[in-house]
């Protein structure tokens, strides 16, 4: 479900032909699609229509203002994981009351900027955190709202660096421990218990998981909620996206077609879930975000060289793994296709970037159709965990972003210039002769 599709044999963003922005704004060049950011979020949103709820949409999976801004219009609160992006939100227009921040590190600092942001609640990962934030919210003669991430250590049988609900994992609290922990929580006069949250992993394609874990963690929230006046209860997010063939599903109704059946939609999602939830008359929370963000955008590159080396079609491009390092870093996916729609012959090629690493590649004895010098290429999907994981890695410059609006785009972030890159570094005086 996305608005990237061919027009008259060149590939669009909504009405935009994204060639157009290429020649524009350079590339390497992410280009999203708002429309596709506001469709998924209503189709989430209108699908747990039936539950007192509220979409925390996940920072870390794509957190540019313009992409942020999409969201707050839409009615979205934040998941998030740190001051920086707290900031953003208050940056993008945001409202802090609807933000609710994970993660297991959480600093000084962090906790006593969120306090004075007036945020929704903290997710505790820890017997330790609580402690540090009841102290904080002491000195600073606040209540400070949490609530415990229980792990309910149920495997999600997702990519093993985005699985979180297990035992093996840093994230949560175990099961068992929790009631006690809630217990010992509630003599700390600084902390509202304001609700209990989990959360299993990333990129489900499947609802069983999902359902496995709730139907655990349900009769626990059902014994904990009226004992310690809870408002809400957080199932986390972890949904996942198509990543496999996304353009050719990339209609509004992907998910009604006999190839999609087994796929995990909203629908699927809402009706096995919200028969569970609905009698625990609390307020459920849920924070996706690459079913947000994921499929909204593209990352645009030109081919640089191909070279054949023995068996080995190599099509080099000046995109690298510091522009998008999903690939190399788990051996991720991403459907890659030429912008202009080619009937050429299609050939076994590695598509690779620049970087000196043998890990910097997008694709691997994948069949494409040949190309050659200045052709330009679309990895897919690249949304999520694409231009947030970006690094100047081989003091490489950070590519562009540019938001399509119908028969509009702009630039949301500049190209990096090189010399900004080590602009904040200084040599000492000793050094200079």
């Amino acid at each position: 479900m996305h608005e990237f599709r061919y027009v008259n044999g060149e590939l669009n963003c909504e009405q935009v032909p994204i060639r157009s922005l290429v020649e524009k704004y350079g590339t390497p060049l992410y280009v999203y699609s708002q429309k596709t950011f506001s469709d998924h979020f209503k189709k989430l949103d209108q699908a747990l229509g039936a539950l007192d709820h509220q979409i925390c949409y996940a920072l870390k999976a794509n957190s540019n203002l313009a992409v942020l801004r999409t969201l707050v219009n839409a009615g979205s609160g934040f998941d998030i994981v740190s001051e920086g992006e707290l900031r953003r939100v208050i940056a993008a227009g945001g409202n802090p009351k609807l933000c609710v921040f994970a993660g297991v590190g959480k600093t000084a600092r962090e906790i006593e900027f969120a306090l004075k942001k007036g945020i929704y609640s903290f997710n505790v990962e820890s017997e330790a955190e609580l402690v540090r934030i009841n102290q904080i919210a002491g000195k600073l003669g606040k209540k400070a709202p949490i609530a415990i991430r229980v792990n309910p250590n149920i495997d999600a049988h997702t990519h093993a660096k985005i699985t979180t609900g297990t035992y093996a994992n840093k994230f949560g609290i175990a099961f068992e421990e929790i009631e006690s922990i809630y217990a010992r929580a509630a003599k700390l006069k600084n902390l509202k218990l304001r609700g209990l949250q989990m959360h299993i992993g990333s990129q489900l394609t499947e609802v069983e998981p999902f359902e496995q874990a709730v139907k655990k963690v349900l009769p626990l929230a059902t014994r904990l909620a009226p004992k310690y006046n809870l408002e809400f209860f957080s199932i986390g997010g972890g949904l996942g996206i198509i990543y496999d063939n996304a353009l050719a599903s990339g209609s509004s109704d992907w998910w009604q077609k006999p190839e999609a059946k087994n796929l995990l939609n909203p629908e699927k999602y809402a009706a096995t879930l919200v028969p569970l939830l609905k009698p625990l008359s609390l307020k459920i929370l849920i924070e996706p975000g690459r079913f947000i963000s994921g499929n909204s955008g593209v990352l645009v590159t030109r081919v640089e060289y191909v070279k054949q080396t023995g068996k080995k079609n190599f099509v080099i491009v000046d995109a690298a793994m510091n522009d998008l390092i999903r690939p190399a870093f788990y051996d991720s996916f991403h459907q890659i296709i030429p912008l202009r729609k080619s009937k050429a012959k299609e050939i076994s090629s590695d598509v690779v970037g620049p970087i000196c690493e043998s890990g910097d590649f997008f694709a691997k004895d994948r069949m494409l159709p040949k190309v050659g010098e200045g052709d330009f290429l679309a990895l897919l999907s690249a949304g999520a965990y694409g231009f947030v994981m970006a690094s100047n890695y081989n003091s490489r410059g950070l590519a562009a972003e540019v938001l399509v609006n119908g028969n509009k785009g702009a630039v949301v972030r500049e190209r990096q210039n090189l010399d900004d890159i080590w602009s904040s570094e200084r040599i000492p005086k000793w050094l200079i002769a």
